[in-house]
């Protein structure tokens, strides 16, 4: 079993583009999302993976991942999961040997733009861009098995 630890935030700005190294469209469905766990499909380019996440709310949580044929993937994504898909570009940026993960999203969530990073530790410290807005890493809204059931532009107005 992999765990994941990980932080959200929101951004105070646009200064994070100038340090982009790359950049990958997603978009992802949601098979399941239970009180324990979400299963998703995502594709990314020509690869698609089938993803199980426990549900816990916070920095860490399990996850299993699985590459899938990308036809499957597709067929999934039309087929079975929940609606909306998340449509997302993400973005990669270098920070104080950190790899900062943002995510902008399109379709029923545009607007929306999340940083995350992972660590390899609980405890493990990293250092913060100037960019980086207020954590919603507690906050359930923004986990992308919610926004596909409350997209951000339905409470949008609300945050």
């Amino acid at each position: 079993m992999a765990t994941e630890i990980e932080h959200k935030f929101l951004l105070k700005n646009d200064d994070w583009r100038a340090n982009v190294s790359h950049q990958a469209i997603y978009k992802q469905g949601y098979l399941s999302s239970q009180p324990t766990s979400s299963i998703r499909v995502r594709i990314s380019d020509k690869q698609a993976w089938l993803n199980i996440k426990s549900a816990t709310i916070g920095t860490q949580r399990s996850e299993y991942e699985y590459e899938i044929p990308l036809s499957d993937a597709q067929e999934i994504l039309e087929n079975l999961c929940l609606k909306p898909v998340i449509e997302k570009t993400r973005y990669f940026v270098n920070h104080e040997n950190h790899v900062w993960e943002i995510d902008e999203f399109d379709g029923e969530n545009a607007g929306l733009i999340v940083a995350e990073i992972e660590l390899n530790s609980l405890d493990e410290n990293f250092a913060k861009p100037e960019w980086l807005g207020a954590e919603v890493t507690q906050d359930v809204r923004y986990y992308n098995n919610n926004l596909a059931k409350n997209p951000y532009s339905q409470w949008r107005n609300d945050a």
